[in-house]
Order: structure tokens, then sequence, then C-alpha cells
């Protein structure tokens, strides 16, 4: 039986340990009969490594956004470090997945907002990495949500690098006709960044929806990208 070994960044902050768990443990109720393990890259336990030494066959399933240093370096060193790179293979990251930019769609609407309101700007606050074509393809977010809406506008502004600034996209979204803006976070989970950009939100007299969670959909892309490889290694 090959093993999914559903990947978390890790973090020091407990709540997103906890959504990792929830996440694995959605996807675990969703595919009985699948082997359903949990990791962490670092600051949690168990780690990659030693999970995989655990197992015989595996799908290493980053619960990971972007494809960015963790996914690209990060848990293939761990992978060969491991000597597993002959029963390992490595699933894409969750990515801009329809799936889930209908839940954040979901969160910001679960703020009392109104598909119909042509008069609302969204800010998608995102973590943002140090890899220009994963900021790229992460800021594709902002016009994928509007999908179904009549929302004026969406923007993305990211936590960790330096422009644009929060402050600024929320000028952006201002000028291109919003005169309401929420902030949807592309996060996966409560964490320290989160609780950076909710700080901001406050602030600015801004709400601020949940993050993605433990949400079927999240679950079903987790299934989605492992089911890509494991059908390609039985089909090989």
């Amino acid at each position: 039986m090959t093993t999914l070994v559903l990947t978390a960044h890790g973090s020091a902050d407990p709540r997103s340990a906890a959504n990792a768990r929830a996440v694995a443990g959605r996807v675990a109720r969703m595919r009985p009969g699948l082997d359903v393990r949990l990791a962490f890259c670092e600051l949690n336990t168990p780690g990659l490594g030693d999970v995989l030494s655990e197992v015989r066959t595996a799908v290493v399933t980053p619960l990971l956004l972007a494809n960015a240093y963790h996914a690209r370096i990060d848990i293939p060193r761990q992978i060969a470090v491991a000597g597993a790179c002959r029963y390992v293979r490595q699933a894409p990251v969750l990515g801009e997945s329809d799936r889930l930019v209908a839940v954040l769609r979901q969160r910001v609407t679960q703020l009392g907002v109104s598909r119909a309101d042509d008069s609302l700007g969204v800010l998608v606050a995102a973590i943002g990495s140090s890899d220009a074509a994963a900021n790229a393809r992460t800021a594709r977010v902002a016009a994928k949500l509007l999908s179904g809406t009549r929302w004026a506008a969406a923007t993305t502004a990211f936590a960790t690098r330096p422009e644009p600034s929060l402050a600024e996209a929320v000028e952006n979204l201002r000028r291109r006709g919003a005169r309401r803006v929420v902030v949807a976070p592309w996060f996966l989970a409560p964490g320290l960044l989160p609780d950076r950009v909710r700080r901001f939100a406050d602030s600015a007299g801004i709400e601020m929806a949940a993050p993605l969670g433990a949400h079927r959909l999240v679950a079903e892309t987790v299934l989605s990208r492992f089911d890509e490889v494991a059908v390609q290694r039985v089909a090989a």
C-alpha cells in the first residue's frame, strides 16, 4: 500500500499543527483504507525523515500553498537524507486550486458579504516567497476570487515581502472603486503571520476572514495531488 505522507511546514504556534492534524484526520476519513501519516518539515513532530523510516512506499504530499523553498528544496532534501528516494515520490503543492479559491470565497461571504456587493474590495494576504515565480502564481488567486461575484476589485499583498505593503494594497483597492475592504487570508491555518495580518486589519478598521482551515475542499485537494502521483506509480 502506498502511504500518503501529508507534510506540513511546522510552526511554533500550536494552532498551525492542530490544523494540520485536522486536515490529516479529514483526509483519512474521506479515503477509508488509505494509510495517512502526518509529518512536519520543522518545529513540530514527527519529522518527515522519521515518518519515512516507518513506511514502505509513500507519496509525500505537501500541505503547502506555494511551490517555494520547502516544496522545491527542503522536502526533496529530507527525502534524500532519509535514503528514501527509491520508494518515495513527491506530489505537487496544493497551489491555486479552484477548490481552495472556492473556500476562500466562502470565508469572505461568512463575514456577511454578498457576492453581489459591487462596492467590495478584497485584499488577499499571503505569506510570500523569495521566489518571484511562486509569488506570481499566488497573485493569480485575487483574480480567480472575483469569479461569480460582482465585487469591485481584488489584489494580493505578501506579509513577508516589502512591496506592496498591506496598507498600499488597501489604497490600491480604494483607487479601483472599493468603498469597503476586507482581508481574505491565503493561509491554511491561524499562526504568527496571520496574527500579524489581523493586527494590521484591526488597526485599519478592516474585517478579516478566517483562514482556509481543515475544510472538506482542502482535504479533497490533498487527495487530488496524492492521486496524481499514485496513479503514475501504478502505471509505471
